[in-house]
Order: C-alpha cells, then sequence, then structure tokens
C-alpha cells in the first residue's frame, strides 16, 4: 500500500474532480458520508449522544457532511464549529447550509473555553476540526477543547487524521493534538501513524475509500510504501523440484566472542530456517564445541584464537556474509574486521558491533559494497548517522547517510522502516515480544539467508523484516509477549511463510433452514 503525501493527496483530489467531472463538493460528500456508512453500519442507529466537532476547512466540512447525515437519520448528534479563524473554505460553507436546512438545531458556534459543553465519558466525539493542511500553531483555546476532549474520557474518532497533527513534521506540545480511539483515514494511511512519536495520537486506524482516480493511485510514486503480506507475496520465490542446496545459496555468519556465542548460533540458525541451503559460522575457537552441539546443520570455521576474533581467514567461497553479531571491539578485532573489508567482495549483512566498529571508524564505510545492509539498534544508529531532534530528522539524516554510501538500512522499531536512498518501506508486521535478547540476531540472520537463496538486498531486507515480525507475531499465540524468545521467532519462520499463501476464512453458508429458523426466532422476539 503506498502512503501519499499531503501534496499527492490534493494533487489526487483535484484531477479526480477533473476526470470525474464532479465538483470538490461531490468529492467532500463522498468522504463524509463515507464517515457516515462506517458509524452507521457500527451504531446501527444507537441513541449514544455523538458529538461532532468541525473546523472551518475542507476537515469541518467532511465533520458537517457526516453529521447532517446522523441527524437525517435520527441519532443524538449535536454539532460544534470551532471557530478558530474568521476564514471558511467554500465547500465547508456550502455544507454548513446544508445541516441548516435538515435541522433546527443549527451547530453551535464554540468562540472560548467557555463555550465548550459537558460530554460524559460514554459519548462519542467525532473529531474533523483540523485536517492534513494545518501549517500554524494553534490557538489556546482550541488545544485546551483538545484537553477537554481528553479529560472527559470518551470514545474519540478522528476524521482523516487527528486534529493538531502535522503530515510532515514533528508535533512541538501534545497537548495540542486530538488522541483519538480511532482514525479513518482518506485514501492513503499517513506516515506518522507509524512514527514512534506520533503513533501514540490514533489508537487504531483504517482506510476509506473515496473514489479517487484509480490511475492516479497506481501510478503515483510515494516517498513510502506500507509493507504487508500482500506487498511481499510477489518478492516470494518458490523453490523448484530439482532444487539442491548448492543452490540455495551459502551464507557465512562472522562473530562472537567469549560469552557471546548464542549470537552466532541464533543468527546461523535464522539464516538456515530462511532459506539458506548452507551456513557456515565463523568463530573464536572458545564457539566451536557450543555450535556443533547446539547446531550441527552449521558448519564451523575457528580463528585461532579463544576468545575472540583476531583473523578472519577462511577457504569457502559465501554468497552473502553477515558480520557482527557479538563480536566485541577489542582492538585485535577491530585491525581484523578492517583487514577483511579490504579483501571482501561478497554482499554484507552489517549488524552489532560491526556497525559499532565501523561508526568509530568512519573511513571503513568506503569498503562497503553497495547495497550492504546495515540492521542497527536505535543507539547503533545514532552512532552512524548522529543524534536527530525527532522522527523526522532520524529519517531524513538515514535517507542522506542511505544516499551517501548507498547502504541499505533499517531502522528498528514497532513499524521497522527498511531505507534506501529517498525510498521508505513500513512494515506493518511484529509486536512488542521481540523486545527481547537475540531478536536483531535473528533478523540478521533471515536477511542473510534470503540473499544467500539470491534475493536482491533491498526486497531481502524487506521481506525479512516482515518474515521476522510475523513470526513474532504467530509465535506470541503460543507464548505471549513476556515469554517469547529470540528462538521462539525462529521457530515459527515455517509458520510465516506458510501464512503467505493461507486464505482468510470464509463465514459458513447458512442454510435456507437455518435462515428460516433464525427468521422465526426474530419475528417471534
Amino acid at each position: 500500500m503506498k502512503i501519499f503525501s499531503k501534496e499527492q493527496i490534493y494533487e489526487g483530489d483535484k484531477l479526480t474532480a477533473k476526470k470525474q467531472n464532479i465538483s470538490s463538493t461531490d468529492l467532500m460528500e463522498r468522504a463524509g458520508t463515507g464517515i457516515f456508512n462506517w458509524m452507521h453500519m457500527r451504531m446501527q442507529g444507537a441513541q449514544v449522544p455523538i458529538h461532532v466537532f468541525c473546523g472551518i476547512g475542507n476537515n469541518g466540512g467532511d465533520g458537517l457532511v457526516l453529521a447532517r447525515h446522523l441527524v437525517t437519520h435520527g441519532y443524538n448528534v449535536k454539532t460544534y464549529v470551532v471557530n478558530c479563524s474568521d476564514k471558511r473554505s467554500k465547500d465547508f460553507l456550502i455544507n454548513y447550509d446544508r445541516i441548516k436546512n435538515v435541522t433546527k438545531d443549527w451547530p453551535t458556534l464554540l468562540k472560548c473555553e467557555d463555550d465548550f459543553p459537558e460530554i460524559h465519558h460514554d459519548d462519542i466525539i467525532v473529531d474533523a476540526v483540523f485536517g492534513i493542511g494545518l501549517n500554524r500553531t494553534i490557538d489556546d483555546w482550541v488545544k485546551a477543547l483538545f484537553i477537554h476532549f481528553k479529560n472527559c474520557k470518551a470514545y474519540t474518532l478522528s476524521v482523516d487524521i487527528p486534529s493538531g497533527l502535522y503530515t510532515d513534521k514533528a508535533v512541538k506540545d501534545e497537548d495540542a493534538v486530538v488522541f483519538a480511539g480511532y482514525t479513518l483515514s482518506f485514501a492513503t494511511p499517513k506516515l506518522v501513524f507509524f512514527l514512534p512519536e506520533t503513533a501514540k495520537y490514533t489508537v487504531q486506524w483504517e482506510v476509506l475509500d473515496i473514489g479517487l482516480d484509480q490511475e492516479f493511485l497506481f501510478n503515483t510514486i510515494t516517498e513510502a510504501d506500507l509493507i504487508g503480506k500482500h506487498e511481499v507475496l510477489p518478492m516470494y520465490i518458490p523453490r523448484q523440484k530439482f532444487a539442491h542446496k548448492g543452490e540455495m545459496g551459502h551464507s557465512l555468519i562472522i562473530g562472537g566472542s567469549y560469552g557471546k556465542i548464542g549470537a552466532v548460533n541464533l543468527a546461523s540458525r535464522a539464516a538456515l530456517a530462511a532459506g539458506a541451503g548452507l551456513v557456515s559460522a565463523y568463530v573464536p575457537k572458545c564457539g566451536y564445541v557450543p555450535m556443533q552441539t547446539a547446531f550441527p546443520e552449521a558448519m564451523v570455521i575457528t580463528d585461532n584464537n579463544k576468545q575472540i576474533i583476531t583473523d578472519i581467514d577462511f577457504d569457502i567461497i559465501p554468497n552473502v556474509i553477515a558480520i557482527g553479531i557479538g563480536l566485541g571491539t577489542k582492538n585485535k578485532t577491530v585491525n581484523a574486521l578492517s583487514e577483511f573489508l579490504k579483501a571482501n567482495k561478497a554482499p554484507l549483512v552489517i549488524d552489532a558491533d560491526a556497525i559499532n566498529i565501523i561508526a568509530k571508524n568512519k573511513t571503513l564505510l568506503e569498503l562497503l559494497p553497495y547495497q550492504s545492509v546495515l540492521t542497527p539498534h536505535p543507539k547503533e544508529l545514532e552512532r552512524l548517522i548522529g543524534k536527530w531532534e525527532n522522527d523526522f530528522d532520524k529519517i531524513n539524516k538515514t535517507k542522506a547517510f542511505s544516499k551517501k554510501y548507498g547502504f541499505v538500512i533499517v531502522i528498528k522499531g514497532a513499524n521497522s522502516i527498511t531505507v534506501f536512498e529517498d525510498k521508505l518501506y513500513v512494515n506493518t508486521t511484529g509486536n512488542p515480544g521481540l523486545a527481547t535478547a537475540g531478536s536483531g540476531d535473528v533478523l540478521t540472520g533471515i536477511i542473510t539467508g534470503l540473499i544467500a537463496q539470491g534475493y536482491g538486498a533491498i526486497v531481502a531486507t524487506i521481506f525479512g523484516v516482515y518474515l521476522h515480525g510475523k513470526s513474532a507475531d504467530l509465535a506470541i499465540e503460543k507464548y505471549g509477549y513476556q515469554s517469547l524468545i529470540a528462538s521462539h521467532v525462529v521457530e515459527y519462520l515455517g509458520a510465516a511463510y506458510m501464512d503467505l499463501f493461507k486464505q482468510p476464512e470464509q463465514p459458513p453458508e447458512v442454510t435456507e433452514q437455518e435462515q428460516s429458523t433464525e427468521n422465526a426466532k426474530t419475528d417471534k422476539a
């Protein structure tokens, strides 16, 4: 799914109106009616008090369309206009006149805190105050209104985007933003729904189709894509009947130090479970017995040193190399990594201490192959790109870093984002159970195993991040968040693959006899 910018949405609105020969007012009618249909389907005429707060722009116009339909369908609705400016959009004014034509209870004008209505915790608030066009600091009394929403604890539904939330910049004052229980977003989700600092402003979101031009939606290239099952399924490369392990690629996992051999174990297991034909682990001598014992499917190569890696020397030709997990940052290890990078020709997946070493020795960045994959946790990312002020600054700095060196970078989080140059791929799988030791090592192994099989670096990273999260989503059904460990994620990789081809369950068909019986019960009631 594409994540359109606000500028692209404006362009899509204009193009749709032109190509479909409709007015912007007609398009607003579609949007407001879409919100009404969503509510009506769930409420079925229930007389819960509904408070619709409308701004004086197009988002407010959407709210007025909704309110009009609620009135004409007999709902217990009260409409308010948040009079935050002298300027009103044309379509707002048109719909303001329309709602006055269907009810004697005209919208109440709010101009200050004294005008705020009483709202009970079991009421419903519809927030249609500000939309994606907000580009200024809101007035103090409007901020107080949003605090009023929050304090009354009523369920809040936002139209398109929680009011006060910008689509393309950070929030400076969280009290100046509506906290929505649900947001119905027109045509596209907003990037801010997935960023750590701004995702908290809506608990859930859903996209409503308002009939924007299909050619525009299909052909427009967006900065960000939302990655789910439908996006990764075409990436999947099926295994042929006569395939053998030599054709599935050879992954080499380099890392480990005394007490940290488990990281290499996890990454190696993940690479093989992701589909690599062969996996070799390069570890210090202390890792030989643990690796051979705990993971007999892996081949093991050892450094001459017992506790750390001091010299990276092997006689195999791997298709891809992952390096850094559990590696440590001793001087001899730093030198070994430097010499390895100077000679290496294989694709790389770089994680953990390899990133930390490179961050302290920036000249090593020039030695990394094009489209090397970097999987830093937040602190490691900061060491690479520098401190950031907010999530947008972090994304911009990561994009600049990716463009400068040609790397694929994973910004880890609840919605991990794969970055390559100017493009963002926002993942939808995963859960808080992944906040556990070793989960990053598993991700490194999955991506490595995919590259070994012939997936390109960008696709392998997008696909790998998805599988990693999906495995965890399936595993928590058995283990829960708190008890999920990294080994469980490897264990459920097969289930994550199988889920790609799982069809959604269809509701059972109702026979004529069953329907007749149900109708009789209804009539009797």
